[in-house]
């Protein structure tokens, strides 16, 4: 963070690329990257097409990719494990209500493992995201950052007009 020289002495400007301007005042300065839409809902020329640069590169496929690789089958098995549950208490309630140890029954033990499979599924997708994506994926806001920082250096200098 840099604090900022002069008339705007009290502001903290953030050179972060995880800092998201369009959640702090979209499209307030007539110097900032990211620009208001223009009409038809557009946005300025030249403020998407880093973006579109940037959904289009291989190291951002990559990154979906791996996301999609995890996230796909751990939804597909977690609705699966889900629905059995439920089809297994409402079709053989004979079955869930078999004890187990005193009066835990199996019912009881698959509600908990509901509970369970959550909390280790939150932990794998965020050990996943840790290891295989984020690193990727700060790079990519890095790249994209940078890119807006030239796009806004040659706008203040007159050379994108």
């Amino acid at each position: 963070m840099d604090k900022h020289e002069g008339r705007d002495a009290g502001t903290i400007r953030l050179d972060d690329p995880w800092y998201d301007a369009l959640a702090v005042g979209w499209g307030e300065g007539e110097d900032t990257a990211l620009q208001r839409p223009a009409p038809g809902g557009r946005p300025a020329p030249g403020a998407s097409d880093i973006y579109v640069e940037v959904q289009r590169s291989a190291a951002f496929q990559e990154v979906r990719s791996r996301y999609r690789r995890f996230v796909v089958p751990a939804t597909v098995g977690f609705f699966l494990w889900y629905f059995a549950y439920v089809i297994a208490a409402t079709a053989a309630p004979g079955m869930m209500a078999r004890p187990v140890v005193g009066s835990v029954n199996v019912a009881l033990l698959a509600g908990l493992g509901q509970f369970l499979s959550t909390f280790l599924l939150t932990w794998a997708y965020a050990r996943h995201a840790r290891l295989r994506r984020d690193r990727a994926a700060l790079d990519l806001r890095w790249t994209v950052f940078e890119q807006e920082r030239g796009q806004e250096r040659s706008r203040s200098r007159g050379e994108g007009r």
